[in-house]
């Protein structure tokens, strides 16, 4: 049984500016949990102009307690407590000139209890004309690039983008599609037998369960991630790309020696002084 959650959200910046604040996201006040990242592999196709990377992020993870109580404890290891590490693989590619970005994200560690793949489409919702673009072009020539480019578009274009997360629990299948690939038949009529038709439901409802329990979370993490780009947006509309990386290394030295309290009371404190540094 695989679920799905589809969410869509409208930033009021312009696309190159999402783009970028996407990219520059990690770390910010609401993603405590994502502790590095790094780049495996970015090209530029000169002949499709589209920019194509793949990043690996590390990230702490809890498991669910509902989650915990279903697994079992031979195969939790050191996450029997329920927290650990994982990597989450992303993959993107961004298409300036037809205006849009699309990216997909899957997490690399325990797929078998829950694989789940987040698929996102920002779009510019509407196109620049050819004079638009002229004009834009001569604010860059007179302005920084941060707030004469990229931003300065944000009054005229909003950027939309439209999520869809995936979730399929396999829990309970593992043995059973591997008798099945070593084409041993005779464990795989042993396994059927053995299986029954409760045994069979009590699986199903494992799954439902769990990816219910994804979806919670799932739609939980959205809302920490549009917060998270917003802070990132809002650090390139006041200071351009430096005060977005200083606000990156500051945030990072806050995860190491801090906690959440600590990120959200420097970025709040950030808010009420206006023109102060958030970085």
């Amino acid at each position: 049984m695989v679920k799905f959650h589809t969410a869509t959200h409208t930033y009021e910046y312009p696309l190159p500016a999402v783009s970028l604040a996407y990219f520059l996201r990690y770390p910010n006040p609401y993603s405590t949990h994502v502790l590095s990242t790094d780049v495996i592999s970015r090209h530029f196709d000169a002949t499709t102009q589209r920019l194509h990377t793949v990043r690996l992020h590390l990230k702490r993870s809890k498991l669910p307690t509902t989650v915990l109580k279903l697994l079992p404890k031979g195969i939790l290891g050191n996450a029997a407590g329920g927290d650990g590490k994982s990597f989450v693989l992303e993959k993107s590619t961004v298409d300036v000139r037809e205006g849009w970005m699309e990216t997909e994200s899957r997490n690399l560690e325990w797929t078998g209890v829950l694989s789940v793949v987040e698929r996102q489409r920002y779009t510019r919702e509407k196109p620049l004309s050819a004079e638009r673009v002229r004009d834009v072009e001569e604010e860059e020539e007179r302005g920084p690039p941060a707030v004469g480019g990229l931003l300065g578009w944000a009054k005229e274009e909003n950027t939309s983008v439209t999520t869809t997360v995936t979730l399929h629990s396999r829990f309970g299948q593992p043995k059973l599609l591997g008798a099945r690939r070593k084409g041993d038949a005779g464990a795989e009529e042993e396994a059927g037998a053995k299986k029954g038709f409760f045994s069979s439901w009590s699986t199903a409802a494992l799954q439902r369960t769990i990816e219910a329990t994804g979806v919670t979370r799932a739609t939980k993490a959205l809302v920490k991630s549009k917060e998270g780009m917003n802070v990132v947006l809002e650090r390139l509309r006041t200071g351009g790309v430096v005060r977005a990386v200083e606000g990156m290394r500051r945030d990072h030295e806050l995860v190491v020696g801090g906690g959440e309290g600590s990120w959200k009371r420097v970025w709040q404190q950030g808010k009420d002084e206006g023109d102060g540094d958030l970085g």
